[in-house]
Order: C-alpha cells, then structure tokens, then sequence
C-alpha cells in the first residue's frame, strides 16, 4: 500500500525507486513500464531507474555547536592554565603593534627647517636663534635673526641648495630631513602616510576573508614572517617612493596580525570576560603609544627605529609552535577531527580527567568526526535578513567615530596655535594620548553598567553633542564677540571650543573602539574574520581622512566636519536597530547571528509584558512539515500537532 502511494503522488503511474535503489522489473507484481526504448542486450524490456535527490544529510549535534555552554565549561572556561597563557600570549604583541601604529608621528614628522646660505668664502651661516623664530605653518621658519629676508615670496624662500632641520620628535634624523621633503615635495610626506593606512585597510579586508577560510592561526604566523620581511627592509630604503611602497605592504601585514589576534582573543574567552580581556589588550598598545616617545630619543635615528620596532615581531616566530588553532572556529566549521586533538591537547595541558565529560562533549565529537568541514565566506551575508544590517551600522559607526575624531583633534591644535604648548611636540603628542587613554578607562564601567549597545549610543550622543555645539554655538559666539560690550572675546570662544574638542575626541574614541569589540561579538564564528576585517577597514577610511585634509592644506575643513556631524546623528537612530551582546553566548554559524533580537533598551518592568521577544523565547517550527510529510506512521485523520481531526 506504500508503494502505490508513493506512485500515485509520482503522476501518471510511473514507478518510483525503493530505499535500496533498486527498481521492480517487469515480473515484479503487474508493474507497467515506462515508454521508452528497451535497455541493449536484455532479455526483455527494463525499467530505467529514475534518479532521486538524496535526503540532506544529518543537521550536526547541537551540544557540538554550543561552544560557550558546553565545550568552554567542559575545558574550564578560563579557569585553565593553558586557556590564560594563551590570552596572555595574545596581549603581548599588542605592545608591539602600539609602537608601529603610532611611528608615522616620528618617522614622518615635520621639522622646523632653514636654508643654510655661504658666505663668500664659502661658510655657512650660523644655528637658529632658540626661541626668536617666526614658525610659520608649514613649519618652516623665515627669517633668521641676524640672516638677511629673502626677496621673492615663498618661490625664493624655497630656492635653497642645503636645508638645515630641527626635528622635534626626539630623532637626530627622520624620513623628512633624509630626502628633504620640503616645500615642493612636502606632498610625498603625505603619501607616506598614505601608504600605511591604505595597507592596512586592504590587509583587514583580504585577511579577514582568509582567516574564515585557512583559520586564524595560518594568517597570524604568514603576517609575522613578512611583516619582519616588508619592514626590515624599510630601513634599507634608498628614496621615499621605495619607502612608501614598502609601508604599504608592511600595512598589510600589520592588519593580518591585529586582526588575527582580535579574533583569537575574542574566541578564548567565555562571555563574561570577553570585554575586559579586550580592554586589557588596548591598554598594552596604548602603553606602546606611551612609551614611544622614549624609544625614538634612544634611537636617534629614524633607520634605527624602524628597526627596533619591526625586531620584536622575531619572538611571535615561536606561536608556530606554542600557539593553537582556534578551537572555536573549528567546531564551528565541523572539522572535528582537528578539534578532537586540539580539545585533547587542552585536557592535557590542563591535566584534566576526560572521564569527567558529563555532558557527552568527546563522545559527541567521535560520532560527528567523519562529516566534512563547512567553511563560509563574508559574502554569503548577503543574503541574511538581519545580519549585514548590524555589520553594515557597525561599519558606518567606526568610519564615522575615526573620521570625525581628526576633526575635533585639528580643532583643538589649531586653536592651541596661540598658545606655547604648540612648539612641544610632547605635550601635543601626550595629549592625544592621555584622552585615548582616559576614553578607554571610561568605557569600562559604561559599557559594564549599560551594556554594548547602551554605551554606544551614550558615546555617539557627546560626539553628535560636542560636534553640534562646535560647529552651532561657537559661530554665534564670534558674532557677539564683534559687537561692542558684548563681554566676548576671542579667548573665550578659543576655551569653548579645547573644551569640546577634547569631549569630542573622548566620546569618538570609544566609538569607534566600540563599534569593532561590538562587531567581533554578534558576527558568527564563520565569518568573524570578514566581518572584523569590513569594520576595521572602514575605520581605517575614518583614519585617512587626516592625511587628505592634510594633502588639501586642509581646504573643505568645515564641510568635511558638517558632513561627519550629520553621520553622527544618523548613526544614533541606527544604534537603536541593534542587538545587545552582553552575556551573550558568541554566535558560531550565520543562522545564530541571523537569531540575534532587537531588545529594549531599558529592561521592562516585572510584571510588564516585553513587547520583543527574546532569544530563549523564539520558536523553531521549520520542522513541522517535514515531520508531517515523512512520517509514514501517523494516520490520514491525523493533523500535524497530533489532535484528530474531526
């Protein structure tokens, strides 16, 4: 009877194939042939098997896809010894990486610089007079005390066979005074500058495609091996279009290893401590920010430097060795073979008792070890409903927090131009850094107290706040302070706008630090690496708008910042569509990202109905058909729920 279902619901009687594939031939039973031309050779007329769609294989066990509440507890959390070395490990480069990022300040900073002009005997005129010089903005200083005024404008001021520099990073030489990058070359400083940042944006984008499909681990040791290649051979540089191409591609390796790193430390940790382990690691770089200063002073010279920052890459040749795969990413791409070994290598590290697996972890693992790695890529978002909407918001978050942080930073320098602290390179440069440094030690408890998405949007408010008032409030200032006893001056507008720009520069920061740790957390294993790699690079785009501006003598200053503003004020209502993190196990494949729910953002009363659901409250009922359909046991005046039908 169920085989002349099974032909019925084929149409016109054909014969359908048995489980075993085999088809009944034409004594079997009254069965009728298909039309068709009879098999050669045979002795009578055979039925061609018709082929059939296998059935799709087996969904795999949920306990092995629920890394965080059953692998992680089975392995100790971050309880084992072997787990908190390896966090270690991963914030120890971070020192390293503060020192290469923050190198363009000294490497391709600007010197005050002269013309040595001979006399007619052929001596050159005497050192700079400290302290009596005209600085102009360029960093030039004409006149000399004592030196005759060149005639001419700035085309003979710049008509000099022999320029004299005194560099203000702590540096006897750098990459400005080695190839006289003045005047009419001052543009190839900004390219330099360019370079770095564009490798870095193409390094985030292509490495993080790669790590989703190799793993994280193949990326970081490729990058640590050119980036030791690509610069080391910066400071062997011979012109500075050499000098750039070469930063270009040792930008590139930086981005493999900041990105690689992030994603490893994200994976390690449970989800309790996945924010302070990341805070912990932005410390450590800024910690190589701070520090500096100090190392250009003991170099001396710029070749020296590149060397000395580039050397301490040699000790990350040893994670070839001591460091894992990501555990995570491996069972979230089913390749549980490598994952038994790894969770084998853990146990033994941590002189555990596998014995102890009382959730069935390893014997789970044994029964899935024969199925075949699935491996995504960061384009197939594309077709999520939810997902690309919150890597996309995240995105335009770090472009806008970098971008708009240039704004306020020139704000504040071009207003402190007045002020003696200018002609120190140190404080301009620590400045920058304690508000780095004093963003960061905010986040903390914000983001503790009022969650991922909380804390953005707090942080996205003082930068559209700070930003509007700067733009708004200072502009009608300055048309009070020109009528007469209106009790405003230039001072005062001067004070008003350091006070919002350091506002500014503070809340930015954390936007865009948090827009990427925001990014890392709802962006499943599959495809972290990509995911982090669009929202880095989209930072980086922020980034690059300070040498542009730079390139343009920063004309268009105020319309890039207005256009910045208004990003900022669309970025506060896109906060609002997403998810909270916070406590949230790590989504491990695009279906679990695509799970995420919008929640309020303030915790409903008790007793009050929520009006969104949450995660543990969804529903699966993609299998209620399914079951309906195969199953043969269920009688015909049966429904789907099991009531019967009347």
């Amino acid at each position: 009877m169920a085989i002349d279902r099974r032909r019925e619901a084929g149409g016109g009687g054909r014969p359908l194939p048995e489980e075993n594939g085999s088809v009944p031939g034409a004594g079997g039973g009254g069965a009728a042939a298909p039309p068709g031309p009879p098999a050669a050779g045979s002795a009578g007329a055979e039925i061609q098997a018709v082929p059939v769609p296998s059935p799709p294989a087996a969904a795999c066990s949920p306990l092995l896809l629920d890394y965080d509440g059953s692998v992680l507890p089975f392995l100790g959390g971050l309880g084992g010894r072997y787990q908190r070395a390896l966090v270690l490990l991963t914030w120890v480069p971070a020192l390293f990486i503060g020192f290469s990022k923050f190198s363009d300040s000294f490497l391709l900073d600007q010197p005050d610089f002269w013309c040595r002009e001979a006399d007619g005997q052929g001596n050159w005129s005497v050192s700079l007079a400290p302290g009596h010089s005209n600085r102009s903005d360029n960093g030039s200083i004409f006149p000399l005390p004592g030196l005759p005024t060149p005639a001419g404008g700035n085309a003979s001021e710049c008509d000099c066979h022999e320029w004299h520099y005194r560099i203000r990073a702590g540096l006897v030489q750098n990459v400005v005074s080695k190839w006289d990058l003045v005047c009419d070359s001052a543009w190839k400083v900004h390219i330099a500058k360019f370079s770095l940042l564009v490798g870095l944006i193409f390094g985030h984008l292509i490495t993080g495609c790669i790590a989703d499909w190799v793993g994280r681990r193949p990326v970081l040791l490729f990058s640590v091996i050119f980036i030791l290649i690509f610069g080391l051979t910066v400071a062997l540089s011979v012109n500075v279009t050499m000098f750039s191409t070469l930063r270009f591609f040792e930008g590139f390796c930086l981005a493999g290893i900041v990105l690689s790193l992030y994603a490893l430390r994200i994976e390690l940790c449970p989800p309790g401590h996945r924010f302070m382990i990341t805070m912990a690691a932005s410390f450590i770089e800024m910690a190589g920010q701070f520090l500096m200063p100090g190392l250009a002073a003991l170099c001396r010279d710029w070749q020296v430097l590149q060397a000395i920052i580039i050397c301490p890459f040699l000790l990350m040749l040893l994670y070839w060795v001591i460091f894992p795969e990501s555990l995570r990413w491996l069972m979230a791409t089913q390749q549980f073979e490598a994952s038994k070994e790894l969770i084998l290598q853990f146990t033994h590290k941590n002189r555990m008792n596998t014995e102890s697996d009382i959730k069935g972890v390893v014997p789970e693992l044994e029964k899935e070890i024969t199925r075949r790695p699935k491996k995504v890529c960061i384009v197939k978002v594309v077709g999520t409903r939810n997902l690309w909407k919150n890597i996309l918001v995240l995105c335009v978050n770090s472009l806008t927090g970098y971008g708009i942080h240039h704004c306020f930073a020139k704000s504040m320098m071009g207003h402190e131009a007045k002020m003696a602290i200018t002609h120190n390179f140190y404080a301009d440069y620590y400045t920058m850094a304690g508000i780095a440094l004093a963003s960061c030690l905010a986040m903390c408890p914000v983001v503790g107290f009022l969650g991922r998405r909380g804390g953005l949007l707090l942080f996205m408010i003082l930068t559209a706040l700070a930003s509007l008032l700067q733009l708004g409030l200072l502009n009608l200032i300055g048309k009070y302070s020109q009528l007469p006893d209106s009790g405003m001056s230039d001072s005062v507008k001067d004070k008003f706008s350091t006070a919002f720009s350091i506002v500014g520069m503070f809340s930015s920061h954390a936007v865009g630090s948090l827009s990427v740790f925001f990014c890392a957390e709802i962006t499943p294993t599959v495809i972290r690496g990509g995911g982090l790699g669009l929202v880095l690079a989209s930072a980086g785009f922020g980034r690059l708008t300070a040498p542009i501006m730079e390139l343009h003598n920063q004309k268009g200053y105020f319309l890039h910042h207005v256009i910045f503003a208004c990003c900022t004020l669309i970025c506060i209502i896109c906060i609002l569509l997403l998810p909270e993190s916070k406590n949230q196990n790590l989504p491990e494949n695009i279906p679990d990202g695509e799970h995420y729910t919008r929640q309020p953002l303030l915790p409903h009363k008790k007793g009050e109905q929520p009006l969104l659901l949450t995660n543990s409250e969804l529903k699966d009922y993609s299998g209620l058909h399914d079951s309906a359909a195969v199953s043969d046991g269920i009688s015909e005046n049966t429904t789907a729920n099991g009531m019967k039908s009347m």
